[in-house]
């Protein structure tokens, strides 16, 4: 999916974690990541969701982080993590009616360095999953850039790159856009609703980390197999 085929995701974690300055990030590339080939009933979870101060990995910043490990057959709640984050930067007034997170809140929340190695440990040696991985993976990789000199980078699963597969490629999507058609929304919301998942409210990072994974699986029930290899979904 996406060129991932090309990636030799186990060769280039031995790579980085050969290369990586920060004991962390070295730690997390030592735990490995599962060969392309495995089948996804195999394959450790974890979805991932951020909120962030705008929509630009440049200049804006992550204020929380949702995480919750999964598989096929469950999600473990039990196990998932939330944490809020104070940026470097004030929020703005658009930015707080669309996450509701405020400023009172993130007074007394840590940077993203103190809580990095606790949230590399949650995510090692699992397939990432996400709805919409510019969000994650850029501001991710930025984050820890800024902070570590060094970035970060892992397979991922995308939930809405799997519905786009159907709702925006294609000769005939492409038909559609010509004619004037409206085609399918993509947003998480919209994609559950069509697997008959119930409604959540969005835009809280551990609520979009659990209707992901809930996503997830009602996209292997419906549109492939617990056999599929991972390398037919990841990116």
């Amino acid at each position: 999916m996406l060129g991932s085929h090309a990636v030799n995701w186990p060769a280039l974690f031995q790579q980085r974690a050969e290369q990586a300055s920060d004991e962390r990030l070295k730690r997390f590339y030592q735990q490995g990541v599962v060969a392309g080939d495995t089948a996804l009933a195999d394959v450790p979870l974890v979805a991932l969701d951020f909120e962030t101060t705008g929509l630009n990995a440049n200049k804006d910043e992550i204020i929380s982080i949702g995480l919750v490990p999964f598989d096929l057959q469950r999600i473990r709640l039990c196990d998932s993590r939330y944490w809020l984050l104070k940026p470097n930067q004030g929020l703005t007034e658009t930015s707080v009616p669309f996450h509701g997170i405020t400023h009172s809140q993130l007074s007394a929340a840590p940077d993203l360095n103190l809580i990095l190695e606790s949230v590399l440990d949650a995510i090692a040696g699992k397939i990432v999953v996400v709805h919409y991985r510019n969000i994650e993976r850029e501001f991710l990789n930025s984050a820890i850039k800024k902070r570590l000199g060094e970035g970060i980078i892992f397979p991922m699963i995308d939930t809405m790159e799997l519905e786009a597969m159907l709702y925006r490629r294609g000769m005939l999507n492409r038909l559609k856009r010509l004619i004037g058609w409206r085609l399918e929304s993509i947003r998480l919301g919209d994609s559950r609703l069509r697997y008959h998942l119930p409604h959540y409210g969005q835009h809280h990072a551990l609520t979009d980390a659990i209707a992901t994974a809930e996503l997830l699986q009602a996209q292997v029930l419906h549109r492939y197999s617990k056999v599929t290899h991972l390398s037919e979904l990841w990116t």
